[in-house]
């Protein structure tokens, strides 16, 4: 049998295979590239990007808990111009796809943003983060109700043309409401999940771990979670979904896969694991291969089926 074809389309974008990193635990590919060819991933999610530089929350941000981790980081990055003339220019280099994570206090904000990366050459989509829970302005505060997201997506539909990822949170009530409001407004595909809100205590200190009190839950603990919500939104919309939440190895994708998502995105793998995303890649070709499935596509919502 020939090698499986795992190429696949979110929205304009092209990749080989079905597997990108997610935002905010990848940086902007920089010391990943001492492990591998980036040029081997799908795509390239980058870390969060404002329109001005953002410092983040107070230390300690990360905390570690028995199936994941928990992090506040608060989306700290150097802003637009220093993502454009410093970082940018070394993931040109690469044979993939760029997606930036874009990231705003006000809808100002977010379309100010997108219309400048929409005519910077090297960028091939845009993921709007109105999911992060770790800022106290903006993100989730846009993310939380379907009339927020579709004002941000209505409002950066029209300034730019690059395919749009809205990526959602599951600190909701209804996350098929929303992410119905996401399409309607103009979004090509969607994220999700981002993370879970949580905390933890040091039981001898009497303390919150985490200068912010909360921060997001990541890894094998919200897997559950986020497959149930990527199933849930696969029924509820026709455009592509990158799934993302506890995917560790090549049978987490496929699980993902299988409930519906068109792409996935690798996260907490990657602290554990630096190789982890291409191992899932060639992971997913070996699956395909001995299930004699000549066409990734075909896993795409199998389970609903």
């Amino acid at each position: 049998m020939t090698k499986p074809d795992l190429s696949v389309n979110i929205g304009k974008i092209k990749m080989k295979n079905p597997v990108t990193v997610a935002s905010g635990t990848f940086g902007f590919g920089q010391e990943m590239a001492d492990f591998y060819d980036l040029g081997r991933l799908g795509a390239i999610t980058v870390k969060g990007t404002s329109l001005e530089p953002w410092s983040g929350n107070d230390y300690p941000r990360t905390v570690e808990t028995p199936s994941g981790m928990l992090n506040a980081i608060g989306l700290q990055n150097d802003g637009l111009d220093a993502f454009v003339n410093e970082k940018l220019p070394f993931l040109r280099q690469f044979d993939v796809p760029v997606i930036v994570n874009v990231v705003g206090q006000s809808v100002y904000e977010y379309a100010r943003v997108s219309e400048v990366l929409g005519k910077t050459e090297g960028v091939h989509g845009l993921e709007l983060n109105v999911s992060c829970p770790n800022v106290k302005k903006g993100c989730l505060a846009f993310g939380n109700s379907p009339e927020g997201i579709a004002e941000v997506v209505k409002a950066v539909r029209e300034v730019t043309d690059l395919t749009l990822i809205t990526k959602l949170s599951p600190n909701v009530t209804d996350v098929v409401s929303i992410a119905k409001a996401a399409v309607e407004a103009g979004s090509d595909a969607l994220s999700l999940i981002n993370t879970l809100l949580g905390v933890a205590i040091d039981p001898w200190r009497k303390k919150f771990r985490l200068a912010n009190i909360t921060g997001g839950l990541s890894g094998p603990a919200v897997k559950p979670i986020a497959l149930r919500m990527v199933w849930q939104v696969a029924q509820a919309v026709d455009v592509p979904i990158i799934g993302m939440g506890g995917i560790m190895n090549e049978m987490d994708a496929v699980e993902f896969m299988l409930a519906g998502a068109d792409a996935v995105a690798v996260g907490t793998g990657n602290f554990v694991n630096p190789m982890a995303a291409v191992e899932i890649i060639d992971g997913i070709e070996e699956y395909l291969a001995s299930a004699n499935i000549s066409d990734v596509k075909q896993i795409v919502g199998a389970v609903g089926k």
